[in-house]
């Protein structure tokens, strides 16, 4: 699919078709990336993409056992409440 690079305000850019958006799933915030063929756009990843999802399921499996937990003692694996 062809498209023009376009005069907007000081800038230059280039629209992009709906079409390839709606594929992409590009929205909002992206990130932009120069590579030896061109340039890559990309969604931004967020830092806590997921999270959400990832507690849900382990909520519903009952896997809310402390990650990276070192747990050695008795006591700690018993008795500790957190």
């Amino acid at each position: 699919m062809k498209s023009q690079i376009i005069q907007i305000g000081n800038s230059q850019g280039i629209r992009i078709p709906k079409v390839l958006l709606e594929e992409s799933g590009l929205k909002g915030e992206v990130d932009l990336e120069i590579h030896a063929e061109g340039v890559l756009i990309r969604n931004i990843e967020k830092p806590r993409a997921g999270w959400d999802e990832a507690f849900k399921t382990m909520a519903e499996n009952e896997d809310d056992e402390l990650v990276g937990a070192n747990l050695s003692s008795d006591f700690e694996k018993k008795e500790w409440q957190w």
